[in-house]
């Protein structure tokens, strides 16, 4: 994981001062989990989880309100400031800081979409089948949760159908019995120096 944060770090910011990295794939794909971790190689660097953006009116439509409460602010070397959603209180909170720092992470689905892509230092994609995601993240959430899933399955496919972030992935991360397997991805382009596979936690191939 230190090699991939260190690899990171050394990118030229892409809004402001800010290396803002992507974390992007399927709901129950292990996007939080990865993202946590690779904050903590960081050293402790800002995560912003789109759960916090989103809400239930609105799964997907939600990037004006991200763009003005933390893009805006990020790309003036200002902390940020957003209202995360409560999902069981359903009403936005108090205002929360996000700082601003040499490396912030954005993790959740639709963190590679078109519209935030320009701002995007490197876009991560977590590499897992939506119906075993799917299946993930319904077994976590458990049965009180089964019709909020049932609506979020086909909001997620119009928004893949629409806007895939796949595609634009610099990387995959796959996870493995030993950790993560990072590999490049659609949007990148492997010479014949470049590794593909490191197995020793992850590890970025550029």
């Amino acid at each position: 994981m230190h090699d991939l944060a260190a690899r990171l770090r050394g990118l030229p910011p892409s809004v402001g001062p800010v290396r803002l990295i992507g974390v992007d794939g399927h709901a129950g794909s292990g996007k939080s989990t990865f993202a946590g971790r690779l904050a903590a190689a960081l050293g402790g660097a800002p995560v912003l989880h789109l759960d916090d953006i989103a809400s239930h009116e609105q799964l997907f439509d939600w990037t004006e309100r991200l763009l003005a409460q933390v893009i805006g602010p990020l790309s003036r070397g200002e902390s940020a400031h957003y209202t995360p959603y409560d999902w069981r209180a359903r009403a936005f909170g108090a205002p929360r800081p996000l700082p601003s720092a040499p490396v912030v992470v954005i993790e959740g689905v639709g963190a590679g979409r078109r519209a935030l892509r320009p701002y995007l230092a490197r876009l991560l994609w977590m590499e897992l089948p939506h119906e075993e995601s799917w299946a993930r993240g319904r077994q976590r959430d458990g049965a009180e949760q089964r019709e909020f899933w049932a609506g979020w399955v086909a909001a997620e496919r119009a928004h893949f159908a629409a806007d895939p972030s796949r595609p634009h992935a610099d990387l995959l991360v796959l996870q493995t019995p030993e950790g993560y397997e990072v590999l490049p991805g659609p949007a990148t382009t492997v010479g014949p120096d470049h590794d593909v596979t490191h197995r020793d936690g992850p590890s970025a191939v550029w």
